[in-house]
Protein backbone atom coordinates (compact mmCIF):
# COMPACT_ATOMS: atom_id res chain seq x y z
CA UNK A 1 0.00 0.00 0.00
CA UNK A 2 2.85 2.31 0.85
CA UNK A 3 4.43 1.73 -2.55
CA UNK A 4 1.09 2.44 -4.24
CA UNK A 5 0.78 5.76 -2.47
CA UNK A 6 4.34 6.67 -3.42
CA UNK A 7 3.68 5.89 -7.06
CA UNK A 8 0.51 8.03 -7.08
CA UNK A 9 2.38 10.93 -5.45
CA UNK A 10 5.17 10.69 -8.03
CA UNK A 11 2.62 10.75 -10.86
CA UNK A 12 0.89 13.81 -9.39
CA UNK A 13 4.20 15.66 -9.04
CA UNK A 14 5.00 14.88 -12.69
CA UNK A 15 1.72 16.40 -13.83
CA UNK A 16 2.29 19.46 -11.66
CA UNK A 17 5.76 19.97 -13.09
CA UNK A 18 4.41 19.75 -16.64
CA UNK A 19 1.87 22.47 -15.94
CA UNK A 20 4.29 24.70 -14.13
CA UNK A 21 5.80 26.27 -17.28
CA UNK A 22 5.00 29.74 -18.56
CA UNK A 23 1.29 30.42 -19.01
CA UNK A 24 -0.13 30.00 -22.50
CA UNK A 25 -1.10 33.34 -24.07
CA UNK A 26 -3.32 33.85 -27.14
CA UNK A 27 -1.66 35.03 -30.34
CA UNK A 28 -1.76 38.83 -30.76
CA UNK A 29 -4.33 40.04 -33.32
CA UNK A 30 -3.03 40.68 -36.82
CA UNK A 31 -2.38 44.37 -37.46
CA UNK A 32 -5.21 46.05 -39.31
CA UNK A 33 -4.02 47.63 -42.55
CA UNK A 34 -4.68 51.33 -42.77
CA UNK A 35 -6.92 52.31 -45.66
CA UNK A 36 -4.90 53.57 -48.60
CA UNK A 37 -5.08 57.31 -49.14
CA UNK A 38 -6.68 57.81 -52.56
CA UNK A 39 -4.36 59.38 -55.10
CA UNK A 40 -5.81 62.63 -56.43
CA UNK A 41 -6.61 62.47 -60.15
CA UNK A 42 -3.93 63.87 -62.40
CA UNK A 43 -5.10 67.18 -63.83
CA UNK A 44 -4.07 67.93 -67.41
CA UNK A 45 -5.00 71.29 -68.90
CA UNK A 46 -5.85 70.96 -72.59
CA UNK A 47 -5.11 73.90 -74.87
CA UNK A 48 -6.34 74.53 -78.39
CA UNK A 49 -4.15 76.34 -80.94
CA UNK A 50 -6.21 77.41 -83.97
CA UNK A 51 -4.30 78.36 -87.08
CA UNK A 52 -5.04 80.86 -89.83
CA UNK A 53 -6.53 80.14 -93.22
CA UNK A 54 -9.36 82.58 -94.08
CA UNK A 55 -12.50 80.62 -95.14
CA UNK A 56 -10.77 77.38 -94.11
CA UNK A 57 -11.23 78.58 -90.53
CA UNK A 58 -14.75 77.11 -90.48
CA UNK A 59 -12.98 73.74 -90.01
CA UNK A 60 -12.10 74.80 -86.46
CA UNK A 61 -15.77 74.61 -85.54
CA UNK A 62 -15.94 70.99 -86.69
CA UNK A 63 -12.82 70.12 -84.70
CA UNK A 64 -14.17 71.69 -81.51
CA UNK A 65 -17.53 69.98 -82.05
CA UNK A 66 -15.95 66.52 -82.30
CA UNK A 67 -13.56 67.06 -79.38
CA UNK A 68 -16.34 68.11 -77.02
CA UNK A 69 -18.62 65.30 -78.18
CA UNK A 70 -15.92 62.85 -77.05
CA UNK A 71 -15.26 64.41 -73.67
CA UNK A 72 -12.27 66.60 -74.49
CA UNK A 73 -12.95 70.18 -73.41
CA UNK A 74 -10.09 72.62 -74.03
CA UNK A 75 -9.56 75.02 -71.15
CA UNK A 76 -7.40 77.59 -72.95
CA UNK A 77 -7.55 78.82 -76.54
CA UNK A 78 -5.12 80.66 -78.80
CA UNK A 79 -5.79 81.76 -82.34
CA UNK A 80 -4.10 83.27 -85.37
CA UNK A 81 -6.04 85.09 -88.09
CA UNK A 82 -9.23 83.08 -88.84
CA UNK A 83 -8.39 80.93 -85.82
CA UNK A 84 -8.57 84.00 -83.60
CA UNK A 85 -12.14 84.70 -84.76
CA UNK A 86 -13.37 81.19 -83.91
CA UNK A 87 -11.22 81.13 -80.78
CA UNK A 88 -12.66 84.40 -79.48
CA UNK A 89 -16.25 83.24 -79.89
CA UNK A 90 -15.51 79.87 -78.30
CA UNK A 91 -13.59 81.38 -75.38
CA UNK A 92 -16.47 83.79 -74.73
CA UNK A 93 -18.62 80.85 -73.66
CA UNK A 94 -20.41 79.88 -76.88
CA UNK A 95 -21.11 76.18 -77.25
CA UNK A 96 -20.43 74.37 -80.51
CA UNK A 97 -24.04 74.61 -81.66
CA UNK A 98 -24.00 78.39 -81.27
CA UNK A 99 -20.68 78.54 -83.11
CA UNK A 100 -22.10 76.56 -86.00
CA UNK A 101 -25.29 78.61 -86.06
CA UNK A 102 -23.34 81.88 -86.31
CA UNK A 103 -21.05 80.41 -88.96
CA UNK A 104 -23.92 79.27 -91.16
CA UNK A 105 -25.78 82.58 -90.86
CA UNK A 106 -22.71 84.82 -91.29
CA UNK A 107 -23.14 87.47 -93.98
CA UNK A 108 -19.79 88.57 -95.40
CA UNK A 109 -21.09 92.13 -95.60
CA UNK A 110 -21.06 92.22 -91.78
CA UNK A 111 -17.29 91.82 -91.62
CA UNK A 112 -16.08 93.47 -94.84
CA UNK A 113 -15.61 97.23 -95.17
CA UNK A 114 -13.73 98.22 -98.30
CA UNK A 115 -11.31 101.16 -98.12
CA UNK A 116 -9.21 101.59 -101.25
CA UNK A 117 -5.79 103.24 -101.36
CA UNK A 118 -5.20 103.29 -97.63
CA UNK A 119 -2.72 100.49 -97.00
CA UNK A 120 -5.23 97.72 -97.70
CA UNK A 121 -8.50 96.82 -99.39
CA UNK A 122 -10.40 96.21 -96.15
CA UNK A 123 -10.36 98.45 -93.07
CA UNK A 124 -11.32 95.77 -90.59
CA UNK A 125 -13.49 97.94 -88.35
CA UNK A 126 -16.57 95.87 -89.20
CA UNK A 127 -14.76 92.68 -88.23
CA UNK A 128 -13.73 94.26 -84.92
CA UNK A 129 -17.29 95.37 -84.19
CA UNK A 130 -18.71 91.96 -85.16
CA UNK A 131 -16.35 90.06 -82.85
CA UNK A 132 -17.01 92.42 -79.93
CA UNK A 133 -20.76 92.02 -80.44
CA UNK A 134 -20.46 88.22 -80.53
CA UNK A 135 -18.40 88.07 -77.31
CA UNK A 136 -20.76 90.44 -75.48
CA UNK A 137 -18.21 93.29 -75.53
CA UNK A 138 -16.12 91.42 -72.99
CA UNK A 139 -12.43 92.25 -72.69
CA UNK A 140 -9.90 89.42 -72.55
CA UNK A 141 -9.92 89.51 -68.77
CA UNK A 142 -13.63 88.57 -68.62
CA UNK A 143 -13.68 85.75 -71.17
CA UNK A 144 -14.97 82.39 -69.95
CA UNK A 145 -11.75 80.67 -71.03
CA UNK A 146 -8.23 82.15 -71.16
CA UNK A 147 -7.75 83.35 -74.74
CA UNK A 148 -4.95 84.90 -76.79
CA UNK A 149 -4.87 86.33 -80.31
CA UNK A 150 -1.50 86.38 -82.06
CA UNK A 151 -0.43 89.23 -84.33
CA UNK A 152 2.77 90.60 -85.89
CA UNK A 153 4.21 94.02 -85.12
CA UNK A 154 4.78 95.68 -88.47
CA UNK A 155 7.77 97.81 -87.46
CA UNK A 156 9.86 94.98 -86.00
CA UNK A 157 8.32 91.70 -87.18
CA UNK A 158 7.94 90.70 -83.54
CA UNK A 159 5.32 88.13 -82.58
CA UNK A 160 2.77 89.80 -80.29
CA UNK A 161 0.36 87.85 -78.11
CA UNK A 162 -2.72 89.86 -77.13
CA UNK A 163 -4.46 88.60 -74.00
CA UNK A 164 -5.64 91.82 -72.36
CA UNK A 165 -7.99 94.60 -73.38
CA UNK A 166 -10.19 94.86 -76.47
CA UNK A 167 -10.83 91.38 -77.93
CA UNK A 168 -12.30 92.60 -81.23
CA UNK A 169 -9.39 94.91 -81.89
CA UNK A 170 -6.86 92.16 -81.19
CA UNK A 171 -8.70 89.75 -83.52
CA UNK A 172 -8.79 92.45 -86.20
CA UNK A 173 -5.03 92.85 -85.90
CA UNK A 174 -4.51 89.08 -86.01
CA UNK A 175 -6.57 88.89 -89.25
CA UNK A 176 -4.97 91.86 -91.03
CA UNK A 177 -3.47 90.06 -94.02
CA UNK A 178 -0.89 92.37 -95.65
CA UNK A 179 -2.24 93.89 -98.85
CA UNK A 180 -5.82 92.88 -98.00
CA UNK A 181 -6.46 94.56 -94.64
CA UNK A 182 -5.14 97.85 -93.38
CA UNK A 183 -2.54 97.50 -90.60
CA UNK A 184 -4.16 98.08 -87.20
CA UNK A 185 -2.82 100.75 -84.86
CA UNK A 186 -2.75 99.64 -81.23
CA UNK A 187 -0.90 101.82 -78.76
CA UNK A 188 2.23 103.14 -80.44
CA UNK A 189 2.55 100.37 -83.03
CA UNK A 190 0.94 98.91 -86.14
CA UNK A 191 -0.01 95.25 -86.36
CA UNK A 192 -0.68 92.78 -89.17
CA UNK A 193 -1.70 89.14 -89.59
CA UNK A 194 -0.27 86.80 -86.94
CA UNK A 195 0.27 84.14 -89.60
CA UNK A 196 3.35 86.04 -90.76
CA UNK A 197 5.26 84.81 -87.68
CA UNK A 198 3.03 82.18 -86.02
CA UNK A 199 0.71 80.35 -88.44
CA UNK A 200 -0.51 77.98 -85.70
CA UNK A 201 -0.04 79.56 -82.23
CA UNK A 202 1.18 76.56 -80.22
CA UNK A 203 3.54 78.63 -78.08
CA UNK A 204 0.76 81.08 -77.18
CA UNK A 205 -1.36 78.19 -75.89
CA UNK A 206 1.57 77.08 -73.72
CA UNK A 207 1.91 80.63 -72.40
CA UNK A 208 -1.74 80.48 -71.32
CA UNK A 209 -0.94 77.43 -69.18
CA UNK A 210 -1.79 74.49 -71.43
CA UNK A 211 -0.16 71.17 -70.50
CA UNK A 212 -1.39 69.39 -73.61
CA UNK A 213 -1.74 71.34 -76.85
CA UNK A 214 -3.97 70.27 -79.72
CA UNK A 215 -3.00 72.30 -82.80
CA UNK A 216 -5.28 72.69 -85.81
CA UNK A 217 -3.37 73.40 -89.01
CA UNK A 218 -5.48 74.66 -91.94
CA UNK A 219 -2.68 76.46 -93.77
CA UNK A 220 -2.27 76.12 -97.52
CA UNK A 221 0.15 73.41 -98.60
CA UNK A 222 2.19 73.23 -101.80
CA UNK A 223 0.48 71.28 -104.57
CA UNK A 224 3.58 69.62 -105.99
CA UNK A 225 3.00 71.34 -109.31
CA UNK A 226 5.03 74.07 -111.00
CA UNK A 227 3.15 77.40 -111.12
CA UNK A 228 2.39 78.63 -114.63
CA UNK A 229 2.44 82.38 -113.96
CA UNK A 230 4.47 84.98 -112.11
CA UNK A 231 1.68 85.44 -109.57
CA UNK A 232 1.58 81.67 -109.07
CA UNK A 233 5.33 81.62 -108.40
CA UNK A 234 4.94 84.38 -105.81
CA UNK A 235 2.03 82.60 -104.10
CA UNK A 236 3.89 79.28 -104.11
CA UNK A 237 6.96 80.95 -102.57
CA UNK A 238 4.87 82.49 -99.80
CA UNK A 239 3.25 79.11 -99.15
CA UNK A 240 6.64 77.42 -98.85
CA UNK A 241 7.90 80.04 -96.39
CA UNK A 242 4.75 79.66 -94.31
CA UNK A 243 5.10 75.88 -94.26
CA UNK A 244 8.69 75.98 -93.06
CA UNK A 245 7.91 78.56 -90.41
CA UNK A 246 4.86 76.65 -89.20
CA UNK A 247 6.70 73.31 -88.95
CA UNK A 248 8.98 74.60 -86.21
CA UNK A 249 6.15 75.65 -83.93
CA UNK A 250 3.90 72.70 -84.78
CA UNK A 251 6.67 70.37 -83.59
CA UNK A 252 6.02 71.71 -80.08
CA UNK A 253 2.36 70.61 -80.12
CA UNK A 254 1.26 67.30 -78.61
CA UNK A 255 -1.28 66.63 -81.37
CA UNK A 256 -1.64 68.21 -84.81
CA UNK A 257 -4.99 67.95 -86.60
CA UNK A 258 -4.98 68.76 -90.33
CA UNK A 259 -8.44 69.00 -91.93
CA UNK A 260 -8.40 68.32 -95.67
CA UNK A 261 -9.24 71.83 -96.86
CA UNK A 262 -6.29 72.62 -99.12
CA UNK A 263 -8.59 73.18 -102.09
CA UNK A 264 -10.70 75.77 -100.26
CA UNK A 265 -9.96 79.33 -101.35
CA UNK A 266 -9.65 82.26 -98.94
CA UNK A 267 -13.06 83.64 -99.95
CA UNK A 268 -14.96 80.34 -100.38
CA UNK A 269 -17.50 81.17 -97.68
CA UNK A 270 -20.25 79.30 -99.54
CA UNK A 271 -18.41 76.04 -98.74
CA UNK A 272 -18.59 76.60 -94.97
CA UNK A 273 -20.73 73.52 -94.26
CA UNK A 274 -18.38 71.21 -96.13
CA UNK A 275 -15.39 72.78 -94.39
CA UNK A 276 -16.97 72.27 -90.95
CA UNK A 277 -17.52 68.62 -91.86
CA UNK A 278 -13.86 68.23 -92.84
CA UNK A 279 -12.93 69.54 -89.40
CA UNK A 280 -15.14 66.90 -87.78
CA UNK A 281 -13.60 64.12 -89.86
CA UNK A 282 -10.04 65.18 -89.06
CA UNK A 283 -10.73 65.41 -85.33
CA UNK A 284 -12.47 62.03 -85.33
CA UNK A 285 -9.43 60.43 -86.97
CA UNK A 286 -7.16 61.99 -84.32
CA UNK A 287 -9.15 60.75 -81.29
CA UNK A 288 -7.20 57.47 -80.74
CA UNK A 289 -3.91 59.36 -80.77
CA UNK A 290 -5.28 62.00 -78.39
CA UNK A 291 -6.47 59.35 -75.94
CA UNK A 292 -3.17 57.47 -76.09
CA UNK A 293 -0.99 60.53 -75.55
CA UNK A 294 -3.16 61.84 -72.72
CA UNK A 295 -2.98 58.43 -71.03
CA UNK A 296 0.82 58.44 -71.33
CA UNK A 297 1.01 61.91 -69.84
CA UNK A 298 -1.27 60.95 -66.94
CA UNK A 299 0.83 57.87 -66.13
CA UNK A 300 4.05 59.88 -66.22
CA UNK A 301 2.61 62.63 -64.04
CA UNK A 302 1.13 60.17 -61.54
CA UNK A 303 4.52 58.47 -61.21
CA UNK A 304 6.21 61.84 -60.69
CA UNK A 305 3.68 62.79 -58.01
CA UNK A 306 4.12 59.44 -56.24
CA UNK A 307 7.90 59.81 -56.27
CA UNK A 308 7.56 63.29 -54.82
CA UNK A 309 5.29 62.05 -52.01
CA UNK A 310 7.46 58.98 -51.25
CA UNK A 311 11.10 59.78 -51.96
CA UNK A 312 13.44 56.76 -51.99
CA UNK A 313 15.42 56.09 -48.77
CA UNK A 314 18.96 57.43 -48.71
CA UNK A 315 21.66 55.04 -49.85
CA UNK A 316 23.79 53.43 -47.12
CA UNK A 317 27.12 55.04 -46.39
CA UNK A 318 30.20 53.85 -48.20
CA UNK A 319 32.87 52.87 -45.65
CA UNK A 320 36.56 52.08 -45.98
CA UNK A 321 38.28 49.85 -43.46
CA UNK A 322 41.67 51.09 -42.20
CA UNK A 323 43.45 47.83 -43.09
CA UNK A 324 45.91 45.87 -41.01
CA UNK A 325 48.58 48.54 -40.73
CA UNK A 326 46.02 51.30 -40.26
CA UNK A 327 44.41 49.31 -37.49
CA UNK A 328 47.78 48.90 -35.74
CA UNK A 329 48.33 52.64 -36.06
CA UNK A 330 44.93 53.35 -34.50
CA UNK A 331 43.21 54.63 -37.64
CA UNK A 332 39.40 54.53 -37.65
CA UNK A 333 37.01 53.41 -40.35
CA UNK A 334 36.07 56.24 -42.77
CA UNK A 335 32.48 56.55 -44.01
CA UNK A 336 30.86 58.97 -46.46
CA UNK A 337 27.49 59.15 -48.24
CA UNK A 338 27.29 57.25 -51.52
CA UNK A 339 27.49 59.31 -54.67
CA UNK A 340 30.15 61.65 -53.29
Amino acid sequence: MTSLRFAFLAFALTLTAGCGGPPVRPNPPAPVAKPAVPTPPVKIRIGLALGGGAAKGFAHIGVIKMLEANGFKPEVVSGTSAGSVVGALYASGMDVFQLQEHAVSLDEARIRDVALFNGGLVRGQKLQDYVNEMVGNRPFEKMKKPFAAVSTRLETGERTVFNRGNVGQAVRASCSIPGVFEPVKIGDGYYIDGGVVSPVPVDAARQLGADFVIAVDISTKTTGKTPESMLGVVNQSITIMGQKLGEQELARADIVIRPRVNDVGPADFERRNAVILEGEKAALAALPQIRAKLAQMRVARAAAQAAKRNPPPPLPEKCEEPGLIGGLLGQERKCKPRGN
